[in-house]
C-alpha cells in the first residue's frame, strides 16, 4: 500500500515538476513532518470507535503477519506486504508464531506417500 502511495506521489511530482525521494514525508498533505504520537493517537480513536481493544500499531502488524502465515499464505507474499528487504527477515521474526507448521508439514507429506502408495501398489 505504501510503494503504491510512493508511486502516485512520485507521479504527481513528475506533474508538479518536483522530485520525490525516501527522505519526503509520507502521510502529512502540507509537507511536513507529523508529530509523533499523531498517528498513534488516530489510531487509538479509530479502536474507541470500532468498539475493539486497542493495540500498539506494531502489535497490529505483528498481528496481520501472523495470521497471513498461519493461513498458508505464503511467506514471499508476507514479506512483500510488510516490506521486508529479504524473506529472511520474515521467517526469523514469524517463524515462531506456528508451532504446528512441522506438524501439518509431516501430515501433508504422509498423505502425498500414502496416495502414491496406493498408485503404484
Amino acid at each position: 500500500m505504501l510503494q503504491e502511495y510512493h508511486k502516485q506521489k512520485e507521479a504527481e511530482g513528475l506533474l508538479l515538476d518536483k522530485s520525490v525521494n525516501d527522505t519526503d514525508v509520507v502521510f502529512s498533505n502540507l509537507g511536513k513532518p507529523l508529530r509523533p504520537n499523531t498517528v498513534s493517537r488516530a489510531w487509538a480513536m479509530l479502536a474507541v470507535k470500532a468498539g475493539v481493544k486497542r493495540i500498539r500499531l506494531h502489535d497490529a502488524r505483528h498481528t496481520h503477519a501472523s495470521l497471513m502465515l498461519k493461513q498458508g499464505i505464503h511467506p514471499k507474499v508476507v514479506q512483500e506486504r510488510l516490506g521486508h528487504s529479504t524473506i529472511a527477515i520474515t521467517l526469523d521474526t514469524y517463524s515462531h508464531v506456528a508451532p504446528g507448521l512441522q506438524e501439518a508439514a509431516a501430515k501433508r507429506f504422509d498423505e502425498a506417500f500414502q496416495k502414491k502408495r496406493v498408485e503404484i501398489g
